[in-house]
């Protein structure tokens, strides 16, 4: 249910180290929090180029639901988004784990990952 290779927050963002850009890591929500949220129907993403610090919200996502906040697992430069969600949100549901991921961050303190869970913390977090 929460794949092994990646870090975890209490805010249930994954980090998939490293991401497709070089230095970069790759951020999404979980399974869990697409389930709970229930159908996405929109995402709003940071741009390319904007500083995030850890913990900060940083993009909302929009459901039949609620709506909730996205925040940055790691400080440092948004280095890309996934813009196929501004046409098919519903990717995020579909495939949390894959195609579903919603930005990548150019990280500012390589030892910034190191504090996020593992798959078996986060599980325990979350009652699984």
């Amino acid at each position: 249910m929460f794949p092994d290779d990646l870090k975890y927050t209490a805010e249930h963002e994954w980090v998939r180290t490293p991401g497709e850009t070089a230095g970069s890591v790759r951020i999404g929500i979980t399974d869990y929090a697409q389930d709970a949220l229930g159908d996405i129907v929109y995402v709003q993403l940071p741009e390319v180029g904007t500083a995030v610090n850890a913990g900060d919200a940083v993009g909302e996502l929009e459901s039949t639901k609620s709506v909730s906040d996205v925040y940055s697992p790691v400080s440092g430069e948004v280095v890309a988004r996934n813009d196929a969600l501004d046409a098919t949100p519903e990717l995020v549901n579909n495939d949390p784990y894959g195609e579903g991921w919603l930005f990548e961050v150019a990280v500012a303190d390589g030892g910034a990952t190191s504090e996020l869970m593992d798959a078996a913390a986060y599980a325990g977090t979350v009652g699984s």
